[in-house]
């Protein structure tokens, strides 16, 4: 029978009392400052990972085609990760500006991949679909190492993106 995740404690007017520091983060992988586990960013690595075959081997399209996308949640819920519970329960519980930071980030790199994935089903040859695979790791790797940052509690003095940065890069892909 599977088990729900821990759920942060409330009280009694039900606001949300817990903080990163109420769970067992000690060796779980999971950052005690903020509460996120870099677990998460290996979602993207597998993408990653997906896109530089495929610039080599046009023929592991397939594969990159059957990775999904998942926010924080679904990830750590779907994953074998051994703490995944707490990195739930953890995540929920950390800063909501940090939170939405990373949701930010994630959801332009899933934007960016699904783009790709969409130019890729047209039938390229195999130099385009190795230009469009580079083109896209130009771009998600940035945002990975951005998203490391804020998992970890680092500050980065990078420049805000502007609110249509996500929708413009997608553009950028399907070359509109």
């Amino acid at each position: 029978m599977a088990r729900s995740p821990p759920v942060a404690p409330r009280s009694n007017d039900d606001t949300m009392t817990a903080s990163v520091s109420t769970f067992p983060l000690a060796d779980t992988n999971i950052n005690p400052l903020t509460g996120l586990a870099t677990d998460y960013l290996n979602h993207f690595n597998e993408a990653i990972m997906l896109l530089e075959m495929l610039a080599e081997t046009p023929d592991c399209r397939s594969d990159f085609f059957a990775w999904q996308p998942r926010n924080y949640s679904e990830h750590f819920a779907a994953s074998s990760f051994k703490h995944r519970e707490i990195a739930i329960a953890a995540y929920a519980a950390a800063d909501p500006e940090r939170r939405q930071r990373l949701n930010t980030l994630a959801d332009t790199m899933n934007e960016i991949l699904m783009a790709t994935r969409e130019v890729m089903r047209q039938p390229l040859s195999a130099a385009s679909a190795g230009m469009i695979a580079h083109l896209a790791l130009r771009w998600i790797k940035p945002l990975v190492a951005q998203a490391g940052a804020v998992i970890n509690g680092i500050q980065t003095e990078c420049v805000p993106e502007p609110e249509n940065a996500p929708q413009a890069a997608v553009d950028a892909v399907l070359a509109r």
